[in-house]
């Protein structure tokens, strides 16, 4: 089995409801088991600023699928789940990125691995040192809690308040 990290993210509508839908449809599917799953925050966007702040977090899994197997799982998730594809860094209904998986460096037209930005991006190292601040990145060799701490981005990354799933909304998923 293998430890991958994945980033997801809303910023249309029922924020909530849909990476709810996203996690849950994650965990139904054979060859991935959901480790631990952080905080949801509530992030300025990136890129296109002229939209609503997003809901972000990560999820740890163990998974039998290969890299492009779980990218082509993700994808499916986002497109069940209601993701309209529209302008690039635009509104989302969902969005799902494979941060790392193990230790690999994969370089593809469809997939990069680790996430080419994911050090740039308080979204994304917030969350992830929440669950894994030790993880070593595989190309800066660098733990997600030292990027964070030198992270130049000042965007804001608030926990959300009210909103979680952990511990009780997912509980029965976990190991």
């Amino acid at each position: 089995m293998h430890l991958a990290y994945i980033g997801f993210g809303s910023n249309i509508g029922d924020k909530f409801s849909y990476t709810q839908s996203a996690i849950t449809a994650l965990s139904k599917i054979e060859g991935i088991t959901l480790q631990k799953i952080s905080s949801l925050y509530e992030t300025a966007p990136v890129g296109n600023e002229a939209q609503d702040d997003f809901l972000n977090g990560v999820v740890s899994i163990r998974t039998s699928h290969s890299p492009h197997t779980l990218l082509y799982t993700l994808k499916q998730i986002e497109i069940n789940v209601g993701r309209e594809h529209r302008i690039r860094w635009g509104p989302r209904e969902i969005d799902m990125d494979i941060l790392i998986y193990d230790d690999l460096c994969v370089e593809t037209p469809h997939l990069t691995i680790p996430h080419p930005e994911m050090h740039l991006r308080r979204f994304v190292l917030v969350p992830l040192a929440e669950i894994a601040p030790d993880l070593v990145h595989p190309i800066f060799n660098e733990t997600i809690q030292t990027l964070l701490a030198h992270l130049e981005d000042d965007r804001s990354v608030e926990k959300a308040e009210g909103l979680s799933f952990s511990p009780t909304s997912f509980t029965h998923l976990f190991l």
